[in-house]
């Protein structure tokens, strides 16, 4: 990776030393709370009959703190972001700023936005749940996997060049298929395929209660499912040798296999997997009632509606939660399944 300015690394540096940020290089947007399908693994979509959706408003609010805390990229997660009917606009106001925007979709509205997608967004991640079969089941949407194949075909016509890559939560109900989900990004013509364990435990997601275990055991895997999820990781290092070699599978082979080591901490089999994380300190969560998170899963410490995004991040009880946040201890990053660790010197 490249190296950025000296006094851009110091900023970043010293938010991680004081706890206050000085930089706050990545914000995550969720500009609408809806959702276009209806998965298994997530709740979002339960809460479509409570329409909250950012404005153009509130992004114009926010730029003056991205200015001055340097912020250089921003992902739009959801929801849905394209049922946003401003997104667009949205991507006007941050590209005045010269900020760089990822787009994480469930590629169902891809082909009908292609072309405004091709000049306002950088790169888009498309959640990606299986073969054809699988991943129309989990997503609960009749043809979800055709719609996101076209508009991924329609994007790459336009600009062949255009970043798109995946991302697969493995669970219960797909990771049976974990080669056949490799081989359909392939297909895709996607640039990279990531894998992460399904989050059953937290409030995020719209869980308004954390799920009971019975739902739990919907999703993770089953204690005698765990000796098949580490034959098939093992295989899957080897089939995969070069896939993994260059990069087209994102994570390393040793985060493959905490997979199932996270699943297997359920049954006390291990500890779960330890993450290196420094998520709260470089990036922040704002969700479309304007509340803002030091991540997904912890709780909001303040809202835009009411107060600027400097203050509410640098606000007491925002300092207080990073000098106290042990992320090898607190029950809630023990169980994280989406972790984020950006050195100082790193250009995004």
């Amino acid at each position: 990776m490249q190296l950025q300015s000296p006094y851009r690394t110091y900023k970043r540096y010293r938010s991680l030393q004081t706890h206050k940020l000085s930089a706050l290089p990545i914000v995550i947007l969720m500009p609408h709370s809806a959702c276009n399908c209806r998965c298994v693994m997530c709740d979002i979509w339960k809460g479509n009959n409570n329409l909250q959706q950012l404005t153009a408003a509130d992004i114009q609010a926010l730029m003056a703190t991205l200015k001055s805390l340097g912020t250089k990229q921003v992902l739009m997660s959801g929801g849905e972001v394209l049922l946003n009917p401003n997104f667009f606009r949205f991507c006007e106001i941050l590209k005045a700023e010269k900020i760089k925007i990822t787009l994480l979709s469930t590629g169902l509205t891809l082909k009908k936005n292609a072309e405004l997608l091709v000049k306002w967004v950088d790169d888009i991640i498309v959640s990606l749940d299986g073969d054809e079969t699988t991943h129309d089941r989990i997503r609960n949407i009749p043809g979800a996997f055709s719609k996101m194949a076209e508009g991924i075909r329609t994007i790459k016509e336009l600009k062949p060049d255009f970043k798109i890559t995946c991302r697969t939560v493995i669970h219960r109900l797909n990771y049976a298929v974990w080669p056949q989900i490799i081989q359909s990004a392939k297909n895709l013509g996607l640039g990279q395929v990531s894998f992460l364990p399904a989050d059953v435990s937290s409030h995020a997601f719209n869980r308004q209660q954390a799920w009971d275990e019975p739902r739990q055991h919907e999703i993770l895997l089953s204690e005698e499912d765990l000796d098949a999820l580490q034959i098939m990781i093992k295989n899957l290092l080897i089939a995969f040798k070069s896939e993994f070699a260059n990069r087209f599978i994102a994570e390393s082979p040793e985060k493959i296999r905490n997979i199932y080591y996270y699943y297997a901490a359920y049954y006390n089999r291990n500890d779960f997997p330890f993450k290196k994380c420094n998520a709260p300190w470089v990036s922040t969560v704002i969700e479309p009632d304007g509340k803002v998170r030091p991540c997904f899963f912890h709780e909001a410490y303040g809202n835009i509606k009411t107060a600027s995004l400097n203050d509410i991040v640098n606000s007491k009880t925002a300092i207080e939660f990073r000098k106290n946040l042990d992320i090898a201890k607190n029950k809630t990053c023990v169980k994280c399944v989406c972790y984020l660790n950006l050195s100082p010197g790193t250009i995004l």
